[in-house]
């Protein structure tokens, strides 16, 4: 498979008939653990993340062969699993018709009721804490704190200054410290 290959190298194989099925499997394989790490994170719940993941994969699909190149392809698609992942929890809000607060504590709610959840483990107290955070700060903690994204990329990924995403982020951690803290 041609995993090993650089995005340049797939994009090529994309552009042509014969190899462009493949080359797209092959950019799946290559970041599809990623993304799925990304999303889930936002939405929390396995399926959900699934369902997303598969979504934001249809529109590369549809979309990748007017992709530009003016960024690189793993910021296009952390862009666009971020928007799919921001419109899937935008519907969740509309379906249940009711208020952020409300979505935001169900995504709580989900957590607690994981098998595995430990409220005295700090790391179940971070995840915790991460979805009582605006969606914004949400995203920017995630892509800084667990993908480790330099914010010149998630400047390009979110379409934000570096310094709006340099605030977001220190605004985030401070809410985070202090629900540890306090709970």
């Amino acid at each position: 498979m041609a995993t090993h290959l650089d995005d340049k190298e797939l994009l090529l194989q994309f552009a042509e008939p014969a190899t462009k099925e493949r080359a797209f499997t092959a950019i799946i394989k290559k970041y599809q653990e990623k993304l799925y790490w990304h999303i889930r994170r936002m939405v929390v719940e396995h399926e959900d993340a699934n369902d997303v993941l598969q979504n934001m994969f249809i529109k590369v699909w549809k979309g990748l062969e007017n992709f530009r190149e003016d960024s690189q392809l793993y910021t296009w698609l952390y862009r666009i699993a971020t928007n799919e992942s921001l419109t899937f929890i935008e519907q969740q809000k509309k379906r249940s018709s009711v208020s952020l607060g409300d979505v935001e504590n169900g995504l709580s709610n989900k957590l607690k009721a994981s098998e595995h959840f430990d409220a005295n483990k700090l790391e179940w107290k971070l995840q915790v804490a991460i979805q009582q955070l605006p969606e914004k700060q949400k995203v920017v903690f995630s892509l800084r704190y667990y993908d480790e994204m330099p914010y010149e990329e998630m400047s390009r990924v979110l379409e934000t200054s570096e310094g709006a995403l340099k605030a977001s982020y220190h605004h985030a951690v401070k809410k985070i410290e202090e629900f540890i803290l306090n709970n």
